[in-house]
């Protein structure tokens, strides 16, 4: 049903905005890919651990707070 649509939709509030479905393009990461690149270019996780305090003790922790957060 809507997979047979070729054309771009459009949206209301503005008009220069376009909607197209790529399903060949998809990636498997879910759009997580621009979230990181966003993290990358604003530094969004090393403002929230310099705010967090990560309280974990001990010779079993693996992952820096960083990484748990990304």
């Amino acid at each position: 049903m809507g997979e047979a649509r070729k054309d771009a939709l459009r949206v209301d509030f503005d008009r220069s905005v376009k909607l197209e479905f790529h399903g060949s393009n998809m990636s498997s990461d879910g759009g997580l890919l621009a979230y990181r690149e966003l993290d990358e270019v604003f530094a969004l996780i090393v403002m929230a651990e310099d705010v967090l305090m990560d309280l974990r003790t001990g010779s079993n922790i693996q992952h820096s707070l960083t990484a748990l957060l990304r």
